[in-house]
């Protein structure tokens, strides 16, 4: 299998891909209509929002479905994990949230849900064990709302530790994001293994990934993968979300340029 690597250096106010990327601002959101209006720096999107419960394998799970309002058939659907829940780590977590944000502006319906035992899941939580199973009964849900669709998978800390490897079992999934992937605590070896193409953004000054051990890592993957370093970012890229933004936008519209007319 060939090996292709595309690490990129991402700097505050910089430029990425022609993308000029300004100061970073949170997301925010509204109501209007009874639909919800997602707004930040980069984006805006109307879609309809879905509280609901999934049947896990330790019980019912709790998750949020953003689906675009256009009629057309979507080009990829999302499932995204959060971090860790003993560390308070829920779907509402202001990363999981701009990466829904990002893909909801893209016209991808956007998946988010609490791993057991937390939020109003139930259950208790497994180390990463049966979280497996969490994220089977998301993509198995998704894939039931959106049949034929080749699903993304994107998880952030604990969320790519337990969300990659679902993600690579799975034939419905065509692609992968890891988001601030914790290598100083995690094996990723799995990965190589992973032919999929997969996009990492990470921090610079991540404290729970070095950098360093992110790009040995990368570099030995098989299949297109694509690491971008976002400068002095840390774990949560505080300050610096529209570059972790953009990242994801880059990689998304490179891949399938038919994005960009949603």
């Amino acid at each position: 299998m060939s090996k292709c690597h595309n690490l990129a250096l991402v700097r505050a106010n910089g430029v990425v891909g022609g993308l000029e990327l300004g100061p970073s601002q949170d997301s925010e959101e509204s109501s209007i209509s009874g639909k919800l209006l997602s707004t930040n720096s980069q984006m805006q999107t109307l879609h309809n929002s879905q509280n609901l419960f999934l049947e896990g394998p330790a019980g019912r799970l709790e998750a949020i479905l953003w689906t675009p309002t256009r009629a057309d058939s979507p080009l990829l659907a999302a499932v995204v994990c959060h971090p860790h829940p003993l560390f308070g780590g829920t779907m509402h977590n202001k990363v999981v949230y701009n990466a829904a944000k990002t893909l909801d502006a893209l016209g991808i319906p956007v998946l988010r849900f609490n791993f057991r035992g937390a939020g109003l899941s139930e259950g208790e939580h497994d180390k990463g064990r049966g979280e497996q199973g969490d994220v089977q009964a998301a993509l198995d849900y998704l894939a039931a709302q959106f049949p034929g669709i080749p699903l993304l998978l994107a998880g952030f800390s604990f969320g790519s530790v337990v969300g990659l490897r679902a993600g690579c079992r799975d034939a419905r999934v065509s692609e992968l994001i890891g988001i601030s992937i914790p290598v100083s605590s995690n094996d990723f070896s799995f990965l190589a293994e992973c032919p999929k193409p997969k996009l990492f953004v990470h921090g610079a000054d991540d404290k729970f990934g070095a950098r360093k051990k992110v790009e040995e890592v990368v570099a030995v993957l098989t299949g297109e993968n694509r690491l971008v370093v976002v400068e002095n970012a840390d774990h949560f890229f505080a300050g610096h979300l529209d570059e972790y933004n953009a990242a994801i936008t880059a990689w998304l519209t490179e891949r399938h340029p038919a994005l960009l007319s949603s």
